[in-house]
């Protein structure tokens, strides 16, 4: 099998360097010649994907891919992987299985409410009606194609070096209070399980919420994480007179619960962390 992944972030570059072995060849994107010669000394076939270059030998390796994992934040001019590389696409062999990583955010706010993959989206700020209308577009390109396209709406990532353990320690982690406020999150390597989930399905192509089991308030996470270091957690601040970024500010203006039960009973996916605590511990170990 051969893998073509757009854009090497966080969740990612985790898929890709958990499962070098089950691939023939790893083929990526990324918009610096830096970051791709160091992904090609890693083993990686990287080529540069941005708006000053675009590599000639890119969509030779795109055509001989068997999986497409497309991993590029939309803007509002659209998702720029399929507006380049949607009729490559369409004229491939060789693609069997396409998987979109999208956001738990289109849902928009749902005052603390459970929602599942029943419910309709409502994105509340541009960057999540950017990800619906690129979700809109692969999903679409279906149509085109003898193979599904999966999309998978991404509850907040952590794992190895971004988590609040790392914040404790860096002396960045807060405990920000809003009443009733609850965040989702979902940990890298689970993503990963997700995503080899979806490219193995048998069924037609979907929408999937990749969500641990426990929404929990913020401020917990940083006071058990606090707690496994052994130090003093830092002191709570209302959320009304914290000093945050306007982008930090637009996540506590959103709160809900995602279900996380397709994954678990329809695609077979076995979280390896549940919860926060099962993770931070193991991290603490490591």
């Amino acid at each position: 099998m051969r893998l073509f992944i757009f854009g090497m972030g966080y969740s990612a570059q985790h898929y890709a360097r958990t499962r070098m072995n089950d691939y023939a060849r790893i083929s990526c994107t990324v918009r610096s010649t830096e970051k791709c010669d160091g992904l090609r000394t890693q083993g990686f076939d990287a080529h540069c994907f941005g708006p000053e270059r675009i590599d000639d030998a890119l969509g030779a390796s795109l055509a001989e891919a068997d999986r497409v994992l497309v991993s590029i934040p939309p803007g509002a001019e659209g998702d720029p992987a399929l507006a380049t590389f949607a009729s490559h696409l369409r004229a491939s062999h060789n693609l069997k299985s396409v998987v979109y990583l999208s956001t738990i955010g289109v849902y928009g706010d749902h005052a603390g409410g459970w929602i599942d993959e029943r419910t309709e989206p409502r994105p509340s700020n541009p960057r999540s009606l950017w990800r619906l209308h690129a979700e809109e577009g692969w999903r679409a390109l279906r149509a085109g194609l003898d193979t599904p396209v999966h999309v998978l709406r991404l509850a907040g990532i952590y794992g190895p070096g971004q988590n609040a353990l790392v914040n404790l320690r860096s002396g960045t982690a807060k405990r920000i209070v809003k009443a009733g406020q609850v965040f989702n999150r979902i940990h890298v390597e689970d993503i990963a399980r997700a995503i080899d989930a979806a490219f193995l399905y048998s069924g037609a192509g979907d929408v999937w919420n990749v969500s641990d089991d426990e929404p929990a308030p913020p401020q917990d996470v940083v006071t058990y994480a606090a707690r496994l270091l052994g130090v003093t957690p830092p002191p709570e601040v209302d959320f009304e007179a914290a000093q945050l970024s306007p982008m930090a500010r637009s996540f506590y203006s959103e709160c809900k619960r995602v279900s996380n039960s397709a994954i678990k009973e329809r695609l077979g996916v076995q979280l390896a962390f549940p919860t926060y605590r099962e993770a931070f511990a193991q991290m603490v170990k490591e």
